[in-house]
């Protein structure tokens, strides 16, 4: 697919199934360019992808001569380098909202469970694996219960995080739910973000972006 949008991720990073969401919610075409996080030790430490992004994460997006990192910010980027459909409300208290569940999940949730932090459980502290599982159920379920909590008590709430419109709360809410399942938490403790998912897995956006529908998934 020629684009000028070109997304370096991989099929399973919740952070770049964010992108992949919003890239999809704006109908905006894009090459998909995987990086596969384990095979080899990480193509994501190669020296042209270290160049690329010096973090050594995905996802990364090239939009022509630029280069930019980070999830937020690039979401935050597409909103206004292609402001319709906003992924955003027009107003600041909806803005500071929606931003605050989108780092909820970004910033408290997600980075503690991370696949650089879940190896270092393992390679410096010799975590087993049922260690490691409990770690991740822990944090997430200790973020999904202050995501509950303040979806439930909102009228701001409606279908989706923000309204009846899928946005920037929903692309990062959706993936860590991904995750979530995939380490045995149960969402139906947490039945607005379970209502929340089963909204947004009836869209197109949502289920094109999807792990298992990345070119560089396994084959089940």
């Amino acid at each position: 697919m020629a684009s000028d949008l070109v997304l370096y991720g991989y099929w399973r990073s919740t952070a770049a199934y964010r992108v992949r969401i919003a890239l999809n919610l704006k109908g905006l075409a894009f090459e998909n360019r995987p990086v596969h996080l384990v095979r080899g030790g990480g193509e994501q430490h190669a020296p042209a992808y270290a160049a690329l992004n010096p973090l050594e994460l995905v996802p990364s997006l090239r939009d022509g001569e630029r280069t930019l990192t980070q999830s937020l910010a690039i979401m935050e980027y597409l909103d206004e380098t292609r402001p319709e459909p906003p992924l955003l409300p027009s107003d600041a208290a909806g803005r500071a909202r929606v931003r605050e569940l989108a780092q909820i999940v970004a910033c408290d949730i997600h980075p503690i469970g991370n696949l650089r932090v879940l190896q270092r459980l393992v390679t410096q502290f010799e975590a087993p694996e049922g260690e490691k599982v409990a770690w991740s159920r822990h944090w997430i379920a200790t973020g999904f219960h202050a995501l509950e909590t303040m979806l439930a008590r909102d009228s701001a709430t409606g279908r989706y995080c923000h309204g009846d419109t899928p946005g920037l709360a929903d692309a990062c809410l959706i993936p860590q739910c991904y995750n979530a399942l995939r380490w045995g938490v149960p969402l139906q403790d947490y039945p607005t973000i379970q209502r929340i998912h089963a909204a947004c897995g009836e869209l197109d956006a949502f289920k094109a972006a999807a792990p298992e529908a990345q070119p560089d998934a396994p084959e089940s």
